[in-house]
C-alpha cells in the first residue's frame, strides 16, 4: 500500500527544480551553439564578400592599367610636350581604349583617384572616363560622373617604377615625373577599413616601351 502511494504522488519539488535547471542549461547551450554558428556564418559571408570585392577591383585595375596607351590627353604649353601619364600617390591618369560594355568604346582618359568617401567611412577609390580625340579631352555637355570602385578604405597608395640608368628596375617612387612617357610598372596598395591589407596589385604596362624606347627614372 505504501509503495503504491509513493509511486502515485508524482515528482517532488527538488526533482522539478533539478529538471528545470537541466532544461535551462540545455537550452542555454543550444542557444549559444546557434549564436556561434550564426556568427561564424556571418563572418564567412563577410569574408566571401570581401574576397569577391577584392577580386573584382583587382581585375578591373589590372586590365585598365595594363591597357594604357602612349597617347596624349593634354599638352604642356611651356614645353610643348604631350601629357601621356599622370602618376601621383593618390591619382593616375592615362588613355586607354574603353571596352564597349563600359561605354561607346574608343580612346578614353582614365582618371583613377583616391577621394574621401562622402559617407564619412574612410577613403574611396573611383574612376572617371572622358573621351579623347586628337590628343585632347573632349568637353562633353553632360559628362559621366565618377564611378566608385570600392569604398570604406583606410589607406590607398599608388607607386611607379621604370628602369634606372643601368637599365635595371629602379626603386618604387610615389610620383611619376615623366608625364610624356608611361612607367613600366604600377603598384596599388590598399588597406581595408578594418585594417586588412589587400595583396599588392602590381601591373606591367606593355605599351611603356612603344614611344622613344624604355622608360627610365631620371637621375
Amino acid at each position: 500500500m505504501n509503495r503504491r502511494r509513493l509511486a502515485a504522488r508524482g515528482f517532488t519539488l527538488i526533482e522539478l527544480l533539478v529538471a528545470t535547471v537541466l532544461l535551462a542549461a540545455a537550452m542555454t547551450l543550444a542557444f549559444a551553439t546557434l549564436r556561434a554558428a550564426s556568427a561564424a556564418a556571418t563572418r564567412g559571408e563577410q569574408r566571401a564578400q570581401r574576397n569577391e570585392r577584392m577580386r573584382a577591383v583587382e581585375g578591373f585595375l589590372r586590365k585598365r592599367i595594363a591597357s594604357a596607351l602612349p597617347v596624349g590627353y593634354d599638352m604642356d604649353a611651356a614645353s610643348g610636350m604631350p601629357s601621356r601619364f599622370l602618376g601621383e600617390p593618390d591619382r593616375l591618369r592615362f588613355v586607354a581604349d574603353l571596352p564597349a560594355y563600359l561605354g561607346r568604346g574608343g580612346p578614353h582618359l582614365h582618371d583613377i583617384a583616391v577621394v574621401r568617401d562622402p559617407g564619412g567611412q574612410g577613403l574611396r577609390l573611383e574612376v572617371q572616363f572622358s573621351t579623347v580625340l586628337a590628343n585632347k579631352v573632349v568637353e562633353e555637355t553632360n559628362p559621366r560622373p565618377p564611378e566608385a570602385l570600392v569604398g570604406g578604405l583606410r589607406e590607398v597608395r599608388i607607386r611607379y617604377r621604370a628602369l634606372d640608368t643601368q637599365l635595371r628596375m629602379a626603386e618604387w617612387t610615389d610620383r611619376w615625373e615623366q608625364s610624356d612617357r608611361l612607367p613600366l610598372q604600377v603598384k596599388v596598395e590598399i588597406v581595408d577599413g578594418d585594417g586588412a591589407r589587400w595583396p599588392p596589385i602590381v601591373v606591367s604596362l606593355p605599351q611603356a616601351a612603344s614611344y622613344g624606347g624604355f622608360s627610365q627614372v631620371p637621375y
